[in-house]
């Protein structure tokens, strides 16, 4: 059976929700931060020690958009994937590369400043943040063409690889979505779909749903005080 190995609060739950929402048989495992980063069970089973890790008979893989895509064509019989014959062929392979290629880079680079005690008024910093604010106006204008996924009419697998960076890293790193209407009337589409309900309920249960315009209290705060 297909393992999911899923560190709470990460990236790694766009694989539990992928799971769920192609009504796919696989055993879970849980792992909790240390206190912070990966536990030494995740880097035990993954060199590089980031989540997600899956494991399929003697396969042991990592990297979100290599386990998406190797569930939709293993153990999904494509679906959630467009191929190439339908006509948002060509949307779907671009929002699906958008959200790690482009969105969650651009944060992961704000992370990074702040870490390094680079202020807001830097010009590098202001230069990130132009980066970011252009993404997401990218993304909102994307949807408010759409009015529902980022592929077009159908959920797709790129909308469960950009979620992610608009919810639940906004813990790592403070975003306010409030300028952005369309991406928060598809964040309410999103925590609506039965898949989403069910990964939060083995996943992650005690994390906010961070789907309102103000930028959410830093959840992994709670949890380093915790730890």
């Amino acid at each position: 059976m297909l393992t999911v190995h899923h560190m709470r609060v990460s990236q790694s739950e766009r694989i539990v929700w992928l799971c769920e929402e192609l009504e796919i048989k696989y055993d879970l495992k849980l792992h909790n931060r240390d206190p912070m980063f990966s536990p030494q069970a995740i880097k035990d089973l993954y060199e590089i020690g980031s989540a997600p890790v899956i494991q399929d008979g003697d396969l042991t893989m990592g990297e979100s958009a290599a386990c998406v895509e190797y569930i939709i064509h293993k153990h999904g019989d494509g679906r959630l994937a467009l191929p190439p014959s339908h006509p948002n062929y060509a949307d779907y392979v671009y929002w699906f590369a958008f959200s790690n290629g482009t969105l969650q880079p651009a944060v992961s680079r704000l992370m990074s400043i702040k870490a390094a005690g680079v202020d807001s008024s830097n010009d590098t910093a202001k230069r990130y943040q132009g980066k970011l604010d252009l993404y997401l106006r990218h993304v909102d204008g994307r949807l408010g063409r759409t009015k529902e996924w980022l592929a077009g009419e159908e959920f797709t697998a790129a909308d469960i690889m950009t979620v992610f960076t608009l919810t639940t890293m906004r813990t790592f790193y403070s975003i306010d979505l409030s300028a952005y209407s369309n991406i928060l009337a598809y964040l309410k589409r999103v925590v609506q779909r039965p898949g989403y309900t069910s990964y939060r309920e083995k996943g992650d249960p005690e994390l906010p749903l961070m789907i309102d315009g103000p930028a959410p209290e830093n959840f992994l705060e709670k949890l380093k005080s915790k730890a």
